[in-house]
């Protein structure tokens, strides 16, 4: 111990156990929602194109890669967290953002779609583009959070360089 702080993690009233844990259990739930999702969205590609389209987002020819593709992604990155390898939460993070921003050109076209994130029957109208983009949110709050551990946890090696640290991190 030097300083108050421990080497292996974080110091303080909920002890670093506490940490190890809030972390598994975040990684395993952006993990198990973003592999659900993907799973549910490669079963039935033609829904999830048909989705896709109604944003105006995407060329026509483009639509069967985009509904192969993203939903594949969406997998790697959950296995990715689920056996820590790494890269994965900076794909899920993307993913996060990338899907955000297109929720949120949704809600200020006012276009009345269901949102693409799992099911079509998932959610209704704007209400569900609403939804989403909280939902989203709060995953990117969970990613975030993530990250800021790697950060802390890497952070007390006084001996590696800053980009070091940024390198482990992500």
């Amino acid at each position: 111990m030097i300083g108050g702080r421990c080497r292996k993690g974080i110091q303080d009233s909920a002890g670093p156990g506490f940490f190890r844990w809030a972390d598994r259990i975040v990684r395993w739930g952006l993990a198990l929602v973003f592999l659900y999702a993907g799973t549910i969205k490669l079963l039935d590609p033609k829904a999830f194109a048909r989705s896709i389209s109604q944003y105006g987002l995407a060329p026509d020819f483009l639509l069967p890669v985009l509904a192969v593709g993203l939903p594949l992604l969406e997998i790697l990155g959950a296995v990715g967290l689920i056996f820590l390898i790494r890269g994965s939460l900076s794909l899920i993070f993307g993913l996060l953002l990338f899907f955000a921003a297109v929720l949120w050109y949704g809600i200020l076209k006012d276009l009345h779609i269901d949102c693409g994130c799992f099911s079509p029957e998932e959610l209704q109208a704007q209400a569900g583009l609403w939804q989403a983009f909280y939902r989203d949110l709060v995953m990117i709050g969970a990613a975030i959070f993530l990250y800021l551990f790697r950060w802390i946890r890497n952070g007390f090696n006084p001996n590696l360089p800053l980009w070091a640290k940024i390198k482990l991190t992500l």
